[in-house]
């Protein structure tokens, strides 16, 4: 069996979907990987390492995928790159179907079986493969850094006889992995650290980072999370009145860090026009959310944009700003997600298309998608043929 990792060609994408650690563990598994060249350049990983790991160096893409029975990339392949996968192969990759149809029939068009790794569903034994957890780690973490260099104060508390530096106040608005990360950042840093989120079961996760959590507790925020764990689309009434709250917090802060997401949805708006008009000049705001239409009104993906004396950061791909570390834990990711699915004796592919964690990612099968969310309706049944009409009745003779 055959491994092809490429070199990501998206502009700003610096990961690699593999490292020298995993090119190990694939061999051990009985797997041949062939890496394209440069592919590792932008997380400091060198053809000469993958190679002493156990790889083959290609020249190419088309090299690299030759004869390829798994393919894995960090981004969606560009339709240049799905025309050199084999048909029957398996992709792994983060495909951000949402919105794109098209692009998912064409993995089934192109009779490619396509695992969407964003959709590793929230179970225990999926831990460590849920790469949607481990590259918002490093974006929480990257954006508590992207605003201390905008920032044009220092965070901690310092006391010098020259005088008194007051500590910096951050304010972290989605407490899923990136904000929990960012709330843990920012704390060590030395900024005063309050956090907001929908979802109930957050406030003692911001409570013991040592944050002060910040939310209108009512009947329904209690039930404002999904069985997955995500947070649920809130009332107009219960938004006015976050807002409402959120604005008078927001008047104190030096930092804001927004991060809330709707899987498949535009992302909601948190931070308003009228909220940005109220901060501190000098105050930074970024927006984690910038590439799925942001949490605040007026960010812009890849720009950072100054209004009313606010700095607002829209970075776009933030894991691949700390690329060598969001590589090896997505190729980690990666790792744990193919593992189980080899046979052990006779070191192939053995899928379970029944399990949880397969049906959860799997778009496309046998050149058909096969996600439910994905997937065309079926088709209706056709209408019942009409009876014949039955023939009428034969008139009695007359008597003669």
């Amino acid at each position: 069996m055959k491994i092809g990792v490429l070199k990501e060609r998206r502009p700003g994408e610096l990961r690699v979907a593999a490292s020298p650690e995993t090119v190990r563990k694939f061999v051990g598994l009985g797997f041949d990987v062939t890496i394209e060249t440069g592919a590792g350049v932008g997380a400091a990983i060198t053809d000469d390492a993958f190679a002493a790991a156990g790889a083959t160096i290609a020249p190419d893409a088309a090299s690299t995928l030759a004869d390829a029975d798994v393919v894995l990339k960090v981004q969606r392949p560009e339709p240049e790159e799905l025309a050199l996968i084999k048909r029957g192969a398996k992709l792994a990759a983060i495909l951000s179907p949402y919105g794109d149809a098209e692009r998912v029939k064409s993995y089934a068009d192109a009779g490619v079986d396509a695992f969407a790794m964003e959709f590793i569903p929230r179970i225990t034994r999926a831990q460590s493969m849920d790469v949607l957890s481990s590259q918002a780690n490093l974006a929480g973490y990257r954006a508590v850094l992207d605003a201390a260099y905008e920032f044009g104060r220092a965070f901690p508390m310092m006391m010098t006889a020259a005088g008194t530096v007051p500590p910096a106040r951050a304010f972290i608005m989605g407490v899923g992995v990136a904000g929990l990360q960012a709330i843990a950042t920012a704390r060590r840093l030395g900024a005063i650290v309050s956090a907001t989120d929908v979802r109930p079961a957050t406030k003692e996760q911001v409570q013991s980072l040592g944050a002060t959590f910040v939310a209108v507790e009512d009947e329904e925020f209690q039930q404002a999370q999904t069985a997955g764990g995500y947070a649920k689309e809130m009332s107009a009434e219960y938004r006015a009145k976050q807002a409402a709250l959120v604005a008078e917090t927001i008047k104190k802060q030096d930092i804001v860090i927004t991060t809330a997401l709707i899987p498949g949805r535009k992302a909601p708006v948190l931070v308003t026009d009228a909220m940005l008009r109220t901060m501190k000049t000098g105050a930074v705001v970024v927006d984690l959310a910038v590439e799925q239409g942001g949490n605040v009104e007026g960010s812009e993906p890849g720009k950072i944009v100054e209004k009313y004396g606010v700095k607002i950061v829209g970075h776009t791909n933030v894991p691949s700003r700390i690329a060598v570390d969001s590589s090896a834990l997505y190729a980690k990711n990666l790792l744990n997600f193919l593992t189980p699915l080899v046979d052990k004796e006779s070191k192939a592919l053995k899928i379970d298309w029944n399990d949880d964690i397969i049906k959860g990612t799997a778009l496309t099968r046998d050149g058909a998608v096969v996600h439910p969310t994905f997937a065309p309706p079926p088709a209706p049944a056709p209408a019942p043929e009409p009876a014949p009409a039955a023939e009428p009745a034969a008139a009695p003779e007359k008597a003669e």
